[in-house]
């Protein structure tokens, strides 16, 4: 279904594209609908414009007066400044959708001094073909009516989870962070095939193939991965010799801790863009 709505993005970066080209092909949107704006970078907005044939603007404000849907996915170093940019532009009828790794929807409404409806998404890059993981957090005065617009909007560029606003730095180190982890192992597998005398195209066809095959199977059949992965496993063969280096090497245990200290650095970027006394409307 189609989003009868105006959408300017405030930010123009990987994850706005991502975000663009994602709506444009699923037709959630059309490329008369999107706005985007960025702080300096007239050069980027005029690539974005000639690859989507989207509107641009070299002022947040007048995006945001045109747009009934806003976006906000400037770096969060950026966010104060580009809040404040915007604010006297923001009404209550606007729906404001933050892609802002950390940001709370709280210190959001502080700074755009303002009670419009607030939701934090954290979808991650693959937005760009339809294969989105978001998760999904309320604000305060977000309404049942805006968690579902904004479910529409993200459904169409993958799969959406709601949950509560505490959580999303988990959703930021597993989700949002995944897919780099798995190009990570991507190219390491790569390496090994090409010692192995595998040209680069046939390694990247077979692995690429077993990774959706194996997402897959993870997702229809409804089974523990630990029980999926023991039935590819047999006693002495290939895989248990795979994995036994795996283990040897504590891969597990690497990984683990590589979504746990993404989670936390989400937490980081969170603290240090939001004051201790950023509370309520000022």
């Amino acid at each position: 279904m189609a989003v009868n709505k105006k959408i300017a993005f405030i930010g123009a970066g990987a994850m706005a594209e991502a975000m663009i080209s994602g709506l444009i092909a699923n037709k959630l949107a059309s490329p008369e609908q999107i706005i985007a704006t960025n702080r300096m970078n007239t050069k980027r907005l005029l690539e974005l414009q000639r690859k989507y044939e989207i509107k641009i603007s070299a002022s947040a404000a007048d995006a945001v007066r045109e747009a009934e849907i806003i976006i906000l996915a400037m770096k969060p170093k950026d966010a104060e400044d580009a809040l404040h940019s915007i604010r006297d532009a923001i009404h209550k009828q606007h729906l404001v959708i933050s892609v802002l790794a950390g940001i709370s929807t709280d210190h959001i409404s502080t700074l755009l001094h303002t009670d419009a409806p607030v939701i934090r998404a954290m979808p991650n890059t693959s937005a760009a073909i339809g294969y989105s993981a978001t998760g999904l957090a309320a604000g305060k005065y977000a309404e049942e009516q805006h968690v579902k617009r904004a479910e529409e909007l993200f459904n169409c560029i993958g799969t959406t989870t709601c949950l509560k606003e505490e959580s999303l730095h988990a959703v930021t180190g597993l989700a949002g962070s995944g897919p780099a982890y798995v190009y990570y192992l991507v190219e390491a597998m790569q390496q090994a095939a090409s010692s192995l005398n595998l040209s680069e195209t046939e390694a990247r066809d077979l692995i690429a193939q077993t990774l959706l095959g194996a997402a897959h199977m993870l997702k229809m059949s409804g089974e523990h991965p630990r029980l999926l992965r023991q039935k590819v496993t047999s006693p002495g063969g290939t895989t248990e010799a795979g994995i036994q280096m795996l283990d040897h090497f504590k891969v597990k245990e690497a990984i683990e801790s590589c979504v746990k200290r993404a989670a936390q650095r989400s937490e980081e970027l969170g603290s240090m863009y939001t004051p201790p006394s950023a509370e309520g409307i000022v």
